[in-house]
C-alpha cells in the first residue's frame, strides 16, 4: 500500500506506526464516504479479531485502535485518530 505525501505527513505527526495502518487494511470496517472514498477504522468487531490474531498481545497497539485512515485509489490519502463515533449514513 502507498501513501500520499500528505498521509505520510499525517502519520509522522500523530506518530501512527505501519503496523496500524497494515492492521487496519487485515481487519479495519469499511465504510464509503460521498466522495468516492473509503474510510476504514477499527470497530468493536475489528478489534476482537486483532486480538485474536495477535494472541491477546494487542497492549502495546491500544493507544493506536482509534486510528482511521482513508483510502482512494489504491493510496492511503490521510491518516488520524478518531475522537468520536463514525455516522453510519
Amino acid at each position: 500500500m502507498t501513501y500520499t505525501r500528505h498521509a505520510a505527513t499525517r502519520a509522522q505527526q500523530r506518530g501512527i506506526p505501519p503496523l496500524v495502518v497494515d492492521l487496519l487494511w487485515q481487519f479495519g470496517t469499511r465504510e464509503h464516504d460521498s466522495h468516492g472514498a473509503e474510510i476504514i477504522y477499527f470497530d468493536r468487531r475489528a478489534r476482537k479479531r486483532i486480538e485474536q490474531y495477535t494472541g491477546g498481545t494487542v497492549g502495546k497497539l491500544h493507544e493506536h485502535l482509534n486510528t482511521y485512515a482513508v483510502i482512494a485509489g489504491g493510496q492511503v490519502i490521510t491518516l488520524g485518530t478518531r475522537h468520536k463515533r463514525i455516522n453510519h449514513s
